[in-house]
Formats: C-alpha cells, structure tokens, sequence
C-alpha cells in the first residue's frame, strides 16, 4: 500500500542553500513536493501563502531564528508540524524546542535517510489526530456524523462510495492523488484493482460536486486527480 504521506508539501528553511539543496533532493527523491525558504521572514510568507504540509525549520536563522517562527506560527493558530534543524545538541535547546511547538528535532550533522523517515513519522502523526469528522474546502463540507455532504447551501446526494472517494479527496485537498493511491484508500482490498472504476466515479462525483459551481474536482493528467479551487 501506498505511503500516506507521499506527495505531502514540504518547506524547507535554512540559511545554508547547501543545507537546502541537499536536503530538497533528498525530499524529491522519496516523493515529496518542495518549498524552500532561507530566512525567517521568508518563511513565515510561505507557510501562510503556500500551506506547507510540513516544514523543516533550521533553529539558527539570521534575524528571526527558527523557534521564533514556530512560534510567530503557533500564535496565529498554524498548527503544521515542524521539524527542527539545528547544530547544537544540548537537552534544554531540545526541551526549548519542543515546548516553542516543535513537533521533533534533528541534530546536524545528520543521515538524510532518518531525516526522511522523520518527516513521513510526523506527517503520520499528524493525519492520524486529524479530527475528520467534517471535513471542508471552500464551500464543500463533509460531515461524517451525519454523512451529509453541502455545497454552499445545496445538499449533495452521494453513494456510499462516492462519499469514500470525497472524504479522501478533501482528506488530501490541494495535493495531487494517484489512482492507485486512490484505490489502495477508497477500495482497498475490496476490489480488483481496475483503475477504470476510478475514472467513472470521479465523474459521477464531478457532476453532483461541481454542478452549478466553480469547479473543484480536476484531472492532472498523466499524474491524477486533486481537489482545489484552479486547475
């Protein structure tokens, strides 16, 4: 089965391109889409303008270092996990980290290889205490408990696996999926693995979702298909 966390965006801020470089490649490799920034102010324009997934923060920016973003982030109620860069490796820095709202801490130098399977443990993390019991984009709202789904102020009738297929979809908004990431999450071991069957409820689920309104369903193709305001 698919990672879950493949495809995630990450922002990447250090002040060393270095560092950024190798880092980025590395992300890229195991299938993350990438950000960078290289100092504090820069980053915190990109956390608010691009949503990073989540962010590798370098703790010894110039100006604004690293545990002032997390916080400038946490303050303003941007709960995206953050992994913290820094080459220092005393406990009370790793301790001052956590409670500025670090989600983990790497020291420099370090194994790319821990790197990534640290951000894919975060990003784990993270879905799992999602509360998904609604779910909303725009004007599209899910709502688990009552397995209603609204548009605006339109109610839209789905099956139960048009309804499968939306959550993952809003689950995974702005952030391109696979059809077999989709029928490892939707179908899973339920189906025969015929990725057509995708495509047809994609539709189904284009014309109830997007009827009337600004689309938000798209095709990418060669690639899949993503939930977001353009295409």
């Amino acid at each position: 089965m698919n990672d879950p966390s493949s495809g995630a965006t990450v922002l990447i801020v250090d002040d060393e391109e270095y560092i950024r470089d190798l880092v980025s490649s590395a992300m890229r490799i195991a299938g993350f889409e990438v950000r960078s920034a290289n100092d504090g102010h820069a980053a915190l324009t990109a956390v608010s303008s691009q949503h990073p997934d989540l962010v590798i923060l370098d703790v010894g920016l110039p100006g604004v270092d690293g545990f002032e973003v997390c916080r400038r982030m946490r303050d303003e109620g941007d709960a995206t996990p953050v992994i913290f860069l820094t080459a220092r490796d005393a406990n009370e820095d790793k301790v001052s980290g956590f409670t500025k709202g670090g989600d983990d801490y790497v020291t420099k130098p370090f194994s790319l290889e821990e790197l990534v399977a640290r951000v894919r443990a975060v990003l784990r993390r993270s879905r799992e205490s999602e509360p998904t019991s609604r779910l909303r984009y725009e004007d599209l709202e899910l709502d688990e408990d009552t397995m209603r789904v609204t548009r605006g102020d339109r109610q839209v009738k789905l099956s139960p696996t048009e309804f499968k297929l939306l959550r993952y979809l809003l689950l995974n908004r702005e952030r391109v999926v696979s059809k077999s990431q989709i029928l490892d999450h939707v179908w899973q071991y339920d189906f025969d693995g015929n990725a057509s069957v995708v495509e047809n409820y994609i539709s189904y689920l284009r014309k109830k979702v997007d009827e009337g309104n600004t689309p938000l369903l798209h095709t990418v193709r060669g690639f899949g298909y993503v939930l977001r305001r353009d295409p």
